[in-house]
């Protein structure tokens, strides 16, 4: 099970689930003990200090705690880590909670309270460095501007590819190149490890809103960083003291989810492909924002993903009424899972960045999810139609 030359599609099923066989079980189970029987005082404080230190449980010492440590998250953080191709992972509650635990571990005692960000980000990254919350200095560049905003204090490099929401595409290996030692943070939620492994090209983390595509199903909200051991340490001490462990019950779920993950990003793929063809034709859409004829499409990234961006030519006004007037898609904010889902990222998800930095109002950005894509376009054409200016309307069959 572990030999290294095995498929993406075979460690989706497999990876994380090596001990079952001696445990008697099949399916997955959950340990949902939130304390665990002690042998005795010695050994159980020798494994508590080993995990609140950054490490796992001692054998003699047992579990001690779920703050610390828990089996079921384990399974999961293996299986990720595979697919991602590191050497650990380390899940959390949130993917908010995987950043912030990222910005702490990498400036906190180092000296470096320096972050330099990529625009665009997602909204909730972007407004958590913006903020200085953590104590920390931000400077938002282009991928192009990493070699010049570098300063001696700077103690991490974070970046989005595919960016949300205009799905711009990064080069990774050019920003770690740009970033001369300084470790770079990749969050990888649009792409998934089933089409992208930043670590491949140099990225010390790689985070993933396990929300997404991970789960897939649009029931658990958790985050999970892909890395080396000695950082993954570092982030299990930050999560030992600040509680940001993921449920057993979320870890079980994505740990499920991850057995369908490829197939389910590549159908949805297919389908976002389709869709985005389709728009490019109508008379309403000024842009569509969908990589699929990016020179890093095949060196980089394995495939364009499942997410669209949508510049209306009607503005805020028809993206108003077009997130209002869809049926099949959701109108909600997140994305990755099987049904579709249609949000308007300026008013929402990006709501908290700096004005300067926003998506532009006309902007609605779709998740595509595992419905018939003749029925998605079908699903948008009538909502587009009911809003198109009479000329275009008069051409269209």
């Amino acid at each position: 099970m572990t030999s290294p030359w095995l498929q993406p599609d075979t460690i989706a099923v497999h990876a994380g689930r090596e001990d079952l066989a001696a445990l008697g079980v099949h399916a997955l189970p959950i340990d949902l003990s939130t304390t665990n029987p002690l042998p005795d005082i010695e050994a159980g404080g020798l494994s508590y200090e080993a995990m609140a230190s950054g490490g796992t449980p001692t054998t003699e010492g047992g579990n001690v705690y779920a703050r610390l440590w828990n089996p079921t998250v384990a399974r999961f953080e293996s299986a990720l880590a595979r697919l991602e191709r590191t050497e650990e992972a380390v899940a959390f509650s949130s993917g908010m909670a995987a950043m912030t635990a990222a910005v702490l571990a990498a400036t906190a005692g180092t000296g470096r309270r320096h972050v330099l960000a990529v625009r665009p980000l997602y909204g909730g990254t972007d407004h958590l460095l913006s903020t200085g919350l953590l104590g920390t200095e931000t400077t938002y560049c282009t991928a192009a501007g990493v070699a010049a905003a570098l300063r001696p204090d700077t103690a991490m490099v974070v970046l989005e590819t595919p960016a949300n929401p205009t799905l711009d595409l990064v080069d990774i290996r050019a920003v770690v190149e740009a970033a001369q030692g300084v470790p770079v943070l990749v969050d990888n939620t649009f792409a998934t490890p089933v089409l992208q492994n930043p670590a491949d090209f140099g990225a010390a983390m790689v985070l993933h809103s396990a929300t997404k595509y991970l789960g897939g199903h649009g029931d658990v909200i958790a985050g999970v960083i892909a890395c080396g051991a000695e950082t993954a340490a570092a982030l299990r001490r930050v999560r030992a003291v600040t509680g940001g462990l993921l449920h057993p019950l979320g870890a079980y779920l994505l740990h499920r989810g991850l057995t369908t993950l490829p197939v389910r990003v590549r159908a949805q793929q297919a389908g976002a492909e389709r869709v985005a063809a389709w728009l490019r034709g109508h008379p309403a859409v000024a842009r569509v924002h969908y990589p699929s004829g990016d020179p890093l499409l095949g060196v980089q990234m394995r495939g364009p993903g499942a997410m669209i961006a949508v510049d209306l030519r009607g503005g805020f006004e028809q993206a108003k009424q077009v997130t209002g007037a869809v049926g099949l898609f959701t109108h909600a904010v997140s994305l990755g899972g099987v049904d579709s889902l249609i949000q308007h990222p300026a008013a929402l998800t990006h709501r908290p960045v700096a004005d300067g930095a926003k998506p532009a109002d006309s902007i609605v950005r779709l998740s595509i999810g595992l419905e018939a894509p003749e029925d998605l376009i079908a699903d948008l054409d009538r909502a587009l139609a009911a809003h198109r200016p009479a000329a275009a309307h008069a051409g269209r069959a």
